[in-house]
């Protein structure tokens, strides 16, 4: 520590399957880390990498600490030497880290480094979620919001409806909410609601994005967007709209609110924000959910490209990612819906068939089953 002590940091790590490929996963620096999160994690993960087809199994590594209570060289020095401790068992071909919560692209280029250091040579395939100065990939800024929209349009072209004029609304104003209503609007559609932290506003006639996204620029509420309807942010989801999209925390839609959802279609740009006894409730008042497993899987998928730039050190600029990155989930999205419909069930348990026949017949394939 910057004071000459010395602090022990706990650590957790659990392999799920890597009969796809080999571990991805992320590193999450927080103080609530422990192993049955990690453990759950991991499984989710797997389930994630199949259904969008990537050849990679999944892991997941978390350390139990607050970064908030590190100076920025202590937390160099903690990243530096858990790479140190863990050399052996990481690296391109075994286990390739990626961020998560609380670890970002500078502390990915100080792991890269390290691991450098020790393998004595560059090997910038080690890790991924890096600073484009360190072998990081083009067109993660909204990779976010442009996996689900195209998601969103693959699923209404299968069923031949069509987004203009569809009325939108969306819970959390942050990058990903902000960018998606952006790219929802310039398509079409109408924003009649939005939330943040704070406040939710509503207007039947439309939102203008670019009021609200000065407001939040400016650190402010959406609740000073003057001549609109202000509402608790929880009752955007409750708004009269065409597609709802829960862009913020998990565990948002409940048995408490969920019969009072108007939206048809729900997009889960969150992780989790439906909880299992409230989905049961949607299925059955006929509203489709585009689950998160599906929905939000851009960065697995953007990870996956930059491990392939690495290893071929040859990088592809922001179209060429984009067409590879849409012909990917329009693919997966398709596979999802077809197997929705074989089995009669939802998009969730559909996109779970696709996921678990893949791992199955990778595993029999291999001789493990």
């Amino acid at each position: 520590m910057d004071n000459g002590s010395i602090k022990m940091f706990q650590w957790f790590r659990s392999q799920h399957n890597d009969a796809r490929g080999p571990f991805k996963w992320g590193i999450r620096f927080h103080q609530d880390v422990n192993r049955g999160e990690v453990k759950a994690l991991s499984m989710w993960m797997t389930f994630k990498c199949a259904v969008i087809d990537i050849p990679l199994g999944w892991g997941k590594w978390g350390i139990i600490v607050n970064p908030k209570e590190l100076s920025e060289g202590e937390l160099e020095r903690l990243a530096r030497g858990y790479v140190r401790a863990l050399y052996k068992y990481i690296g391109p071909e075994t286990d390739i880290p990626a961020p998560d919560v609380n670890t970002n692209p500078k502390i990915m280029a100080w792991m890269m480094d390290e691991y450098s250091i020790l393998a004595g040579k560059n090997a910038p395939g080690s890790f991924t979620g890096k600073p484009l100065s360190s072998w990081g990939s083009q067109w993660r800024g909204s990779a976010t919001a442009q996996w689900g929209v195209y998601v969103l349009q693959e699923i209404l072209r299968l069923q031949d409806i069509h987004l203009k004029w569809k009325k939108i609304a969306i819970q959390g104003a942050g990058n990903a909410g902000l960018t998606m209503a952006k790219l929802l609007i310039d398509l079409g559609a109408i924003l009649v609601g939005i939330s943040d932290s704070k406040w939710g506003i509503y207007c039947k006639k439309g939102l203008d994005i670019e009021i609200i996204s000065d407001l939040k620029a400016d650190r402010k509420s959406v609740i000073q967007y003057d001549d609109v309807e202000k509402l608790e942010p929880k009752k955007v989801l409750e708004l009269d709209c065409d597609i709802l999209i829960p862009a913020a925390l998990e565990n948002q839609i409940t048995p408490e609110n969920a019969d009072n959802i108007q939206a048809r279609i729900i997009v889960e740009l969150a992780n989790g924000p439906i909880v299992p006894e409230a989905d049961a409730i949607l299925e059955q008042k006929d509203i489709q959910v585009i689950p998160d497993i599906l929905a939000n899987a851009w960065w697995v998928m953007v990870s996956y490209f930059e491990q392939v730039q690495n290893n071929m050190n040859f990088y592809w600029n922001e179209s060429e990612i984009d067409e590879r990155l849409k012909s990917k989930i329009t693919d997966a999205t398709g596979q999802v819906y077809k197997a929705s419909k074989e089995y009669k069930t939802s998009y969730r348990s559909g996109a779970y068939i696709v996921a678990m026949k893949r791992i199955f017949d990778a595993m029999h394939d291999r001789g493990e089953i």
